[in-house]
């Protein structure tokens, strides 16, 4: 299948990228943290990066400009669009008419995978108040409106203008807040597959009404048509990078919040397989769900681009990172025994501000839910169907 347009010209200013620096595939994805293979999918255009910040690495490290940035950016947005529209014109099997009800066969039945609507959303804003009914005014409003206009009558006859709704009086930064600008950037990726290669989703259908699994780049969209639950484990990726080449700001620690836990949710659990090659994973941390208190904790990573598997020692806060020297975190997050919802806090400084970023999926909390006992499925390509899984013991 030809590939598109936007997809080859990106495609294109990755590889004058790649040529300029000079280096091989497996040394410029050691510091990208991507495998070889990986990078060389980019630039032949055989996959585009679910998000732009790794190719953004690339082009500092091969001392792009500004302006050549840009450019880039604006390629890869063009075909990340590309992308999505050929997932989402890929055919999905619908069951048949006759097929045996699935698990919530009464339509006025409540989604047991949606949230409760009784719940606050810990990271939703908070919602307006109701504006007052048309009508006569009540009387605290005819005191507060007369108030108002003695006031203003006041002020006029002193000297001294009055501040107007239109024009209110700033209000102080409280410590550890500020209203300028982070002094750095930040985004995530929570699609993201063991090595690049294996995860677990739950979905609430039964196999013949799921698609085939998905290369890893598509892997959102694929969870968003079939409203899935990372099985077992999420993995997150936060690349931090700062705005100046010469000012530090300083990464003292990551936290984590659990907001929610349920039972495990009871779907089928679905396992993607690509059978690709090794994967670099450095700053790793591992998170268990399921303490009273979870923390994130380093562990060592892996270096598997390679011919032999290299381990990278785990290192501890703080780092550090400027526009030059950008950070990527990777926090694997585990539960065998709930349906847990949560999220992440990262502490900074810089200078002498401080301050702490909420890290949360698209604003909404990470969802994990573990797998123990669930039905299990692998994809036979040969066959084009989904099969059970035989050695899935206890996937979760």
């Amino acid at each position: 299948m030809p590939k598109d347009a936007a997809v080859e010209e990106f495609a294109g200013l990755v590889r004058a990228l790649k040529a300029r620096d000079g280096r091989s595939y497996e040394a410029l994805g050691r510091r990208l943290s991507v495998s070889a293979s990986t990078l060389h999918r980019y630039c032949s255009g055989a996959t585009v990066p679910d998000e732009f910040a790794v190719v953004d690495r690339l082009a500092l490290l091969c001392g792009a400009e500004e302006e050549e940035r840009r450019a880039l950016e604006a390629a890869w947005t063009e075909a990340d669009r590309a992308r999505r529209r050929a997932a989402s014109l890929a055919p999905t099997p619908v069951p048949a008419v006759s097929a045996a009800p699935e698990s919530n066969p009464d339509p006025t039945a409540p989604d047991p995978s949606a949230p409760d609507p009784s719940a606050p959303d810990p990271t939703a804003p908070e919602a307006p108040r109701a504006r007052p009914r048309r009508g006569a005014p009540a009387p605290l409003l005819v005191a507060a409106a007369v108030a108002l206009v003695v006031l203003a009558l006041a002020a006029a006859l002193l000297g001294h203008p009055t501040r107007t709704a239109s024009a209110p009086a700033p209000a102080s930064n409280a410590p550890g807040r500020t209203a300028a600008p982070l002094p750095f950037t930040w985004s995530t990726g929570s699609q993201l597959w063991e090595g690049g290669c294996g995860h677990t989703y739950l979905v609430d259908r039964a196999p013949r009404a799921v698609a085939p699994p998905p290369v890893a780049a598509d892997s959102g969209a694929w969870a968003g048509t079939h409203g899935a639950v990372h099985g077992g484990e999420a993995m997150v990726r936060i690349t931090v990078q700062g705005r100046s080449p010469s000012d530090a700001v300083v990464l003292h620690a990551l936290h984590v919040r659990v907001v929610d836990r349920a039972a495990p949710l009871p779907w089928n659990a679905y396992r993607m397989d690509n059978g690709c090659g090794g994967a670099v994973t450095p700053r790793h941390f591992a998170v268990d769900l399921d303490r009273p208190r979870p923390l994130a904790r380093p562990v060592d990573g892996l270096d598997a681009s390679g011919a032999e598997v290299r381990k990278i020692p785990a290192v501890s806060f703080p780092y550090k990172v400027t526009s030059s020297d950008p950070e990527e975190l990777l926090v694997s997050a585990r539960t065998a025994s709930c349906d847990c919802r949560w999220y992440l806090e990262l502490e900074w400084s810089a200078g002498d501000r401080t301050g702490t970023v909420r890290i949360t999926d698209g604003g909404k909390p990470f969802r994990t839910s573990g797998t123990r006992g669930r039905p299990a499925y692998v994809h036979d390509s040969a066959e084009g169907r989904w099969i059970t899984d035989s050695d899935s013991g206890q996937p979760g």
